[in-house]
């Protein structure tokens, strides 16, 4: 049986560069909501956490409308998003805002003052606390964003079919790939597909819950 790999290379392609992008937003936005004492903070964490609960139809929807010819953006810029990797990637990155920001966020949150304040007292900036003393005490959090933004980002389906379309070696992801062996009927290779994607899923999973499993019997320890 010939197996067409170009789906999961798209996928993790897309993974990748989607956590490669959010890593940096996450890290800036959920900063900015753990510390910030601004009254619009509740509007910030609403719409920064929409992508949760909309349906992936409703967003693709709306990222087609910004992406269509007929917009300001492309007529003065003269770019066009829709059916293109490009435009996968940027409503990948929206779509998967939460997953990345709010490990982030509570993982700072819950941290205890005592650890800035005892940074500031040291002469320590703002930016050099976040880096040598924030960060290293939210690594499993941080580890938990990347890996569900990227396993979360792999199982896309509503968004990407919308937004990308169903272009073989160009938007064609895994699950379009699974979905299209589901229409022709050709339940083999769909379990292929699917299987690979179980183990790997699995296999993921498995490993973030051992890196958090080791991590706090060193807290313990």
């Amino acid at each position: 049986m010939d197996i067409d790999l170009s789906p999961f290379l798209i996928s993790f392609k897309l993974a990748f560069l989607t956590v490669l992008i959010l890593f940096f937003i996450g890290m800036a936005l959920g900063y900015f909501l753990a510390f910030s004492k601004s009254k619009l903070k509740p509007v910030f964490e609403t719409l920064l956490n929409m992508p949760m609960i909309l349906p992936p139809s409703v967003l693709g929807f709306y990222f087609l409308v910004l992406f269509s010819p007929d917009t300001f953006i492309n007529r003065f810029f003269h770019l066009s998003f829709a059916f293109t990797f490009e435009g996968l990637l940027i409503a990948s990155v929206l779509f998967n805002l939460p997953f990345m920001i709010q490990p982030v966020y509570s993982a700072l949150k819950n941290l205890p003052e005592s650890l800035s304040e005892a940074s500031y007292t040291l002469g320590k900036s703002k930016w050099a606390t976040f880096i040598h003393v924030l960060l290293p005490n939210i690594k499993p959090s941080v580890l938990s964003g990347i890996v569900m933004t990227f396993a979360h980002t792999v199982g896309e389906f509503g968004v990407v079919l919308m937004i990308g379309g169903n272009i073989p070696g160009k938007t064609r992801t895994i699950s379009i790939a699974i979905y299209n062996e589901m229409e022709s009927l050709n339940y083999t290779k769909a379990h292929l597909y699917s299987g690979i994607l179980l183990v790997f899923s699995f296999a993921i999973l498995l490993i973030l819950y051992l890196i958090n499993q080791k991590k706090s019997r060193g807290e313990i320890g």
